[in-house]
């Protein structure tokens, strides 16, 4: 039997057995199409964030098997970058068909490691596996140009060729849908990559690339290096410095992503750094305050606030500031559900981990202690565990406390009232982060000007949820560098060569 063949924990496998999709659940790293240990033999544990019981136990590996995953993919770049556009297309349209049909099982992994609920799971499983479905179609329209040229014998051309190898970084938040999104435009225009998964969160990546084999996705095209937070630093100063890597992309903290950045740097190497954001959420008079209230519910409370386009600071105009409070406790005393993923009803699961529960705990405790005020929250249901904190709501939070500073990453609102355009403007921007921003407004003519004057790379206007695969995600300042998703998604993977064809006279 699968389960028992893995070495699952027993109480862990007591719920498995409760499942008939748990067939992807994998305990080796991904290397060449096959299912490979660390040199060393060492491993890791996987833990639920529900109660820290071990999942699993995956490689620890280290520089060394990173390094020989990137000559394994050095070497097919050889072969896989004159793969027809067309071929590569159909590839990744039969990785989406799997990704969909094994939708349950894909949902039950991500809830075990990452804790979120079951019904957001599949969903994040249908948000990541609709990248895979737009970067097929993308495969096919990475054109060129041909330009006038200024000369009458020649001809100027501009392709679009392959990088090379991609180092993949990814965070836990969002397990499936941060892989689908960098491997689908990768694979689309030609390259191939290394994916090193939190440490966290490996069991997904490793689930989502059996199905990439099954596929059809040659041999060396994707390949997967687990370890542990002792050897993540060795491994990702390989996926950084070493010379097959022609490109870094990361998803994750600012703070990890400027020394990724730093070694990068001494290869001169592309990168594409998706980092954290301290989104506003701006209601204004004219606003539909329902909806306002609804939209919140999803931009501050999905993944129990665990997004880097969550909405971090709300500011509420002073003629509805009220009125948007009294409807905001109220949906959140109906709608945030703390309990185990698995549970039904469950709306909000744990924090991913000590360490993050430590982060969201301690940013409310300082703000509290420097005059804060907690209308609701501001602590943990020790009933259920260690990492369940309740979706809170701070008051007369003022610029000068952390927690305006910094990326929350759990379910906390902190509410401002405000008066006017310009100063709203001036607080929201007042950030060194730069992702995602929610207006909202009837005003069109205001509508516009916030999203010029708002300093994001993304402004979602009478909405809480923005990304879509069509669309071109990213941000500005320090929440990164390049766009994933859209067209532009694949182009970040390829170079611009310019030929000309001189001499057509003779």
């Amino acid at each position: 039997m699968e389960l028992l063949r893995i070495g699952v924990s027993r109480n862990f496998r007591i719920y498995l057995n409760h499942s008939r999709q748990m067939h992807l659940l994998k305990d080796k790293a991904f290397v060449n199409n096959e299912w490979v240990s660390a040199r060393s033999n060492a491993v890791f544990p996987v833990l639920n964030p529900a109660d820290d019981s071990v999942i699993t136990n995956v490689p620890d590996m280290d520089a060394s098997d990173a390094k020989n995953a990137i000559q394994v993919a050095a070497d097919t770049f050889k072969t896989w970058q004159d793969v027809t556009a067309k071929e590569r297309s159909i590839i990744l349209r039969r990785w989406y068909d799997l990704c969909e049909q094994n939708k349950d099982s894909l949902a039950e992994i991500i809830t075990a490691e990452s804790g979120k609920p079951l019904s957001e799971a599949a969903g994040e499983v249908t948000y990541g596996s609709s990248f895979l479905s737009w970067f097929s179609e993308c495969a096919r329209h990475l054109n060129g140009e041909v330009i006038p040229s200024p000369w009458p014998n020649k001809q100027i051309i501009l392709t679009r060729q392959p990088l090379g190898v991609v180092s993949i970084i990814t965070p836990w938040n969002f397990p499936f849908a941060m892989i689908t999104r960098k491997v689908g435009a990768l694979m689309a225009a030609g390259c191939t990559c290394v994916i090193k998964p939190s440490e966290d969160t490996p069991l997904t990546a490793l689930a989502a690339v059996e199905l990439a084999e099954k596929a059809g996705v040659p041999k060396g095209v994707i390949n997967v290096v687990t370890c542990s937070r002792k050897n993540a630093p060795a491994v990702g100063s390989v996926l950084c410095e070493d010379n097959h890597v022609k490109c870094i992309s990361f998803t994750g903290s600012t703070v990890v992503g400027k020394i990724l950045y730093q070694q990068a740097a001494k290869g001169i190497k592309r990168v594409s750094l998706e980092l954290g954001g301290n989104a506003p959420f701006i209601v204004f008079p004219s606003a539909d305050i329902q909806n306002a209230v609804e939209q919140a519910m999803l931009a501050k409370f999905r993944n129990n606030g665990q997004a880097c386009v969550g909405a971090n600071r709300f500011f509420i105009h002073e003629d509805v500031y009220d009125k948007f409070i009294a409807l905001f406790k109220e949906h959140i005393s109906k709608g945030c559900v703390l309990g185990r993923g698995n549970q039904k009803g469950v709306s909000c699961g744990p924090l991913i981990n000590n360490e993050q529960a430590k982060k969201v705990s301690g940013l409310v405790d300082d703000a509290v202690k420097k005059g804060a005020r907690k209308i609701m929250g501001g602590e943990f249901d020790t009933t259920l565990g260690n990492k369940f904190y309740k979706s809170t709501i701070l008051t007369d939070v003022t610029p000068e406390m952390n927690i305006f500073r910094e990326e929350i990453f759990g379910p906390v609102a902190q509410i401002f009232k405000i008066k006017s355009e310009e100063e709203v403007v001036k607080l929201a921007n007042d950030t060194n982060g730069g992702l995602a921003a929610y207006v909202f407004t009837k005003d069109l003519g205001q509508a516009f000007r916030m999203s010029r004057k708002l300093e994001f790379g993304m402004v979602a206007i009478n909405d809480g949820i923005l990304s879509t695969a069509e669309a071109a995600f990213g941000g500005i300042k320090e929440s990164g560098i390049g766009r994933e998703g859209s067209l532009h998604g694949a182009q970040e993977y390829t170079d611009i060569k310019y030929t000309l064809m001189s001499a057509l006279d003779k």
